[in-house]
């Protein structure tokens, strides 16, 4: 996919480094062609590495993707210097006006914190209520999937006694759904999360459907209301290959005496390198949800489409 990102982000060498397709502005400005506009809430603390990875999946197809990305007002991260904010981030209030084909929500690292006592809960809320209606499909991610569950269908969370850390094996639940095609009848998703959802209470809300879950301990991963275009995703399947074995050796510099993540390392040796299982998987999620529940569905005048989602 020729991504549309700001000519100087970061995210751009990194991924034209491993042969993607990234448009500047001014070359996707000389195209007659309409993008997808997809919005993007970067709830991480650290901006650029969740940008990399998301934008290496959002660019794994034919069709021309114009990003926006938005960080909460109510909170600002402490790990991105206020200048990389300003150059390459909006806030809500900047982008409220505008309709958007598809949105993201991120995960951040608050999971044990109950929602009401986060510092952006109120303006991630706001911003979920508006998504309703000015968003095609959104595409909630971990925290973020949790927090949407819970907004939007009063399901909670629960604190787990040993954290959910690892790459465990999922299994489809429903045939012929277009979010999976392509998908093996078992595949591996990275999780690295405190808290869960119980499948219970999932089943108690007729909107939603499970589409995918762990024997495991990770549990249900991919829920959707298919008919409103959201989609909850408990893991982390756009993780790079690195990403747990960072998290594992900085809980251990810290002497917090972290378990080794399962199905991670052969042998479950940390000296050796990590098996990545879940890149296909990865892939094959966001290319299906921009193809699927984005463009094939969407009109070319946003407009148009949110007055047929008003009535």
């Amino acid at each position: 996919m020729p991504i549309k990102i700001p000519n100087a982000l970061p995210a751009a060498h990194i991924l034209e480094s491993e042969n993607l397709f990234v448009m500047d502005a001014d070359r996707a400005y000389s195209q007659d062609i309409r993008p997808l506009k997809i919005l993007i809430l970067n709830l991480m603390p650290i901006k650029y590495i969740t940008e990399t990875q998301l934008l290496r999946l959002l660019g794994n197809s034919p069709l021309q993707v114009e990003v926006d990305f938005i960080y909460t007002e109510t909170y600002v991260p402490s790990h991105t210097p206020s200048d990389y904010l300003a150059q390459f981030y909006g806030t809500f209030d900047e982008v409220r006006h505008k309709k958007y084909d598809g949105m993201i929500i991120t995960g951040a690292p608050v999971e044990n914190m109950e929602f009401e006592e986060v510092a952006y809960w109120d303006e991630v809320s706001e911003i979920m209520e508006w998504s309703k209606t000015h968003v095609y499909s959104t595409f909630h991610i971990c925290w973020g999937a949790q927090a949407g569950l819970y907004y939007h269908y009063g399901i909670p969370k629960y604190s787990v006694p040993e954290k959910i850390f690892g790459v465990f094996k999922h299994h489809t639940c429903v045939k012929y759904e277009r979010l999976l095609r392509g998908f093996d009848d078992e595949f591996y998703v990275p999780h690295s999360r405190h808290t869960e959802e119980h499948k219970e209470d999932i089943l108690k809300v007729p909107e939603l459907t499970i589409l995918a879950e762990s024997d495991e301990e990770a549990g249900p991963y991919i829920i959707a209301n298919l008919a409103k275009r959201q989609f909850f995703i408990t893991g982390h399947a756009e993780y790079d290959p690195t990403t747990l074995k960072q998290e594992y050796d900085r809980d251990l510099k810290a002497g917090m005496n972290p378990k080794i993540p399962q199905n991670y390392y052969p042998d479950d040796d940390p000296s050796k390198p990590p098996i990545v299982r879940w890149r296909s998987v990865a892939h094959l999620l966001f290319a299906n949800w921009l193809n699927y529940y984005v463009y094939q569905e969407t009109p070319y005048e946003l407009d148009e489409l949110y007055k047929e989602v008003d009535d």
